[in-house]
C-alpha cells in the first residue's frame, strides 16, 4: 500500500462527527489567534493537513515558524498535500456539514465561528484522535499567519 494510501482504520476516524470536531478545532484554534471568523478554507485546509500523520509530525513547535521556509525543509508536505488534499478534502466537508447543521459551527458573513461552549476543551481521548485536534488547532492559528488562502494553497501545491 502507498504511503498516502489511507488505512481501514484511518478511514473508519474519520467519520463525520471526527472530522467535524476537527473542523472545530481549527476554528477554535484561529479564534484565538486573530479574535475573528475563520475564514472557510483555512478550516478546510487545517483539517485537511491535520489528518494526515507525515504532516503532522513535520508541524513546527513554534507559531514564529514561517511557513515557506518551513515547506523549504519539509518538501513531503507538499507531495502529502498534493497526493491526499483531494480525496481528504472529501472526507472534511461532511463533517464541516455537520458541524453547521448541529450548530457548532456558525456560519458568521463569509466565515465560521464556534458556538461558545458548544465543544468542550480538549481531554484526554485515544492518542491519534488529541494528536490530530491539536493539530487541527496548531494549524488554524499558524496557516494564516502567512498571508491569504490563496498564497498558502499555492505555497502547499493544492489547487484551490
Amino acid at each position: 500500500m502507498a504511503e498516502h494510501d489511507l488505512s481501514r482504520e484511518e478511514r473508519a476516524l474519520f467519520n463525520p462527527a471526527f472530522t467535524a470536531l476537527v473542523c472545530v478545532r481549527a476554528v477554535q484554534g484561529y479564534e484565538k489567534q486573530y479574535r475573528s471568523v475563520c475564514p472557510l478554507p483555512v478550516a478546510v485546509t487545517a483539517a485537511v493537513m491535520a489528518l494526515q500523520p507525515s504532516i503532522r509530525t513535520a508541524l513546527p513547535a513554534t507559531l514564529r515558524t514561517g511557513l515557506m521556509n518551513w515547506l523549504d525543509e519539509n518538501e513531503a508536505v507538499r507531495v502529502a498535500m498534493g497526493l491526499n488534499a483531494a480525496a481528504l478534502a472529501a472526507v472534511v466537508r461532511p463533517g464541516l456539514l455537520f458541524a453547521l447543521q448541529s450548530d457548532v459551527l456558525r456560519l458568521q458573513g463569509s466565515g465560521l465561528t464556534v458556538k461558545p461552549r458548544a465543544v468542550t476543551a480538549l481531554k484526554d481521548g485515544p492518542e491519534q484522535n488529541t494528536v490530530v485536534q491539536k493539530a487541527a488547532h496548531q494549524l488554524g492559528r499558524w496557516l494564516p499567519s502567512t498571508g491569504s488562502i490563496s498564497t498558502i494553497l499555492t505555497l502547499l501545491g493544492v489547487q484551490a
